[in-house]
């Protein structure tokens, strides 16, 4: 609904990290991607509203919702996501590059 361009160019992204990091490897550049879900923000608190109202339920319903379907029970905060960026871009995840890296309190089951 109101994800479809987000959606259709994580692929891409995805895609494109790749192949960078094949690129630029050996000149020692890291290409990773961070594949957020549910990061307490504006936008997914925008995203709860629309829901709620589409459905006819109060924003709490479908956060609770939400909540319960992440493993970690709870929206990421803002400076986990970056704080996993910031590990990925110094030199301690050096031989990290071409993956990515999930920040989703283990939404995502699959491998």
């Amino acid at each position: 609904m109101d994800l479809g361009l987000s959606n259709a160019l994580r692929s891409t992204l995805v895609g494109w990290a790749k192949i960078l990091a094949d690129e630029v490897g050996e000149d020692a550049i890291t290409s990773n991607i961070v594949l957020p879900d549910r990061v307490a923000t504006k936008r997914i608190t925008f995203l709860d509203e629309k829901k709620a109202a589409r459905e006819g339920r109060s924003v709490e319903e479908g956060r609770a919702e939400s909540l319960a379907a992440i493993p970690a029970g709870r929206y990421g905060d803002p400076e986990e996501y970056a704080d996993v960026a910031a590990v990925l871009a110094s030199t301690r995840a050096s031989n990290i590059t071409g993956s990515m890296i999930r920040g989703d309190g283990g939404y995502i089951s699959n491998v």
